[in-house]
């Protein structure tokens, strides 16, 4: 009985490559990355992972990414085949995260990629979430203030110049 279920006729909606159907339907994580240089860096590094994904014919979906970093060229140079690259626009954080999950549980995504400024509790649980029904793999690249950081630098180190320079104060 087992044997003739195996190779009976299915319906034709049901008629699709069991592995790749079983492959595609596992969940994937989505991978938070820090950045201080607005994600290229962190977009060489997936660039030759990115080539690989366009040639499956799926999207690879940017999300509001900053113009500044040269993504254009820096895809195409790896090899990204770009007539596979949707790029998203979004007016806010909150439009980032609903494009983000709507790209990655469509079907029609291998890689969504999006910038954001910070992520909050509320933020990384809806992301977990998302990731359980997750059908491409998904990257955050959340942007660390380097300008506060450096100010910080700046001012310890001013601090000190100022006590060499003018001795201790009485």
């Amino acid at each position: 009985m087992k044997h003739l279920l195996g190779n009976a006729p299915r319906h034709p909606g049901l008629w699709l490559d069991l592995d790749s159907h079983v492959q595609d339907s596992q969940h994937r994580d989505i991978t938070t990355m820090p950045t201080r240089t607005q994600g290229r860096t962190e977009l060489q590094q997936l660039s030759a992972q990115l080539a690989q994904l366009s040639q499956q014919g799926r999207w690879i979906v940017l999300i509001s990414p900053p113009n500044a970093i040269g993504y254009k060229q820096l895809l195409a140079k790896a090899g990204v085949r770009m007539d596979r690259v949707l790029l998203v626009h979004a007016k806010d954080e909150v439009e980032v995260l609903w494009a983000m999950e709507r790209a990655l549980t469509s079907g029609t995504s291998s890689a969504v990629i999006s910038w954001t400024q910070s992520l909050d509790a509320r933020d990384i649980r809806r992301l977990q979430l998302v990731a359980k029904s997750a059908r491409a793999m998904g990257i955050v690249l959340e942007e660390v203030n380097v300008h506060l950081q450096g100010e910080a630098l700046f001012d310890n180190h001013e601090a000190f110049q100022q006590h060499q320079l003018f001795g201790p104060i009485h």
